[in-house]
């Protein structure tokens, strides 16, 4: 089963100026993706994260900063296709509006710049050697999922179950948000198990392990605007 988050519960007070600000952004860089035509390729090989780049398994590459972080940055707002944006949209749409709301818009682009980084760091340092180039903004958005995670435990979530799409199930987000994350945990543990797993690509698991655990933490130090949630009536 494949929960599908759709809203919350969670009363807000300001307008989700930051998401809508990323939204467009992801959404206008997938646009000039497709208007590249065939050279998407070489974009996407010239901005992606590859490790190899970085690190092999007999340690550091010579780099300085700018080449480090440039792709990092750029490869947040680059997707694999529709659904990858899509998906990826959905889920910065239903859980950053409120966490922008607790810790305002600045806050919000901290969360999620700092998480995509974190999360990249350690896609690199457990794939040494991976030539394939890693895209989204999976990473940065597990950070504010992990945000969300502690910021409003009590939070209902209404979500589709597929294969179940027609009914919506209002689910705790500490259960979702959980099983969202323990998947991604387990999902690149067995990853790196596999032979070869680190040079042969696929989804970069520990980038969103990262990114979560790099929001949860943030969510706990940064000063929030709001220091109490407030909750829509059912």
């Amino acid at each position: 089963m494949f929960p599908i988050p759709i809203a919350d519960n969670v009363r807000r007070r300001i307008f989700w100026l930051s998401v809508l600000a990323l939204i467009v952004a992801n959404v206008s860089a997938f646009e000039f993706e497709l208007s590249v035509g065939r050279n998407v390729n070489r974009l996407i090989f010239y901005y992606g994260i590859i490790p190899a780049r970085y690190v092999t398994t007999r340690g550091l590459r010579p780099f300085t900063l700018h080449s480090l972080l440039v792709p990092i940055l750029v490869s947040m707002f680059l997707h694999g296709g529709w659904v990858h944006l899509l998906s990826n949209m959905l889920f910065l749409y239903v859980f950053g509006r409120s966490v922008e709301d607790r810790f305002g818009h600045a806050k919000l682009l901290l969360l999620y710049f700092a998480s995509g980084v974190a999360g990249a760091l350690l896609h690199i340092g457990l794939n040494p050697g991976s030539r394939v180039p890693s895209i989204g903004a999976s990473g940065a958005i597990a950070g504010i999922l992990g945000a969300y995670f502690v910021s409003f435990p009590r939070a209902r979530i209404d979500t589709f179950i597929l294969p179940f799409f027609f009914w919506t199930f209002q689910l705790p987000a500490l259960v979702i948000l959980g099983y969202w994350f323990l998947m991604q945990f387990l999902s690149g543990y067995f990853q790196l198990l596999m032979i070869q797993s680190a040079t042969q690509g696929g989804v970069a698991w520990w980038a969103h392990v990262g990114g979560f655990v790099t929001g949860a933490l943030m969510a706990l130090i940064l000063e929030p605007r709001r220091p109490r949630a407030e909750w829509m009536a059912a």
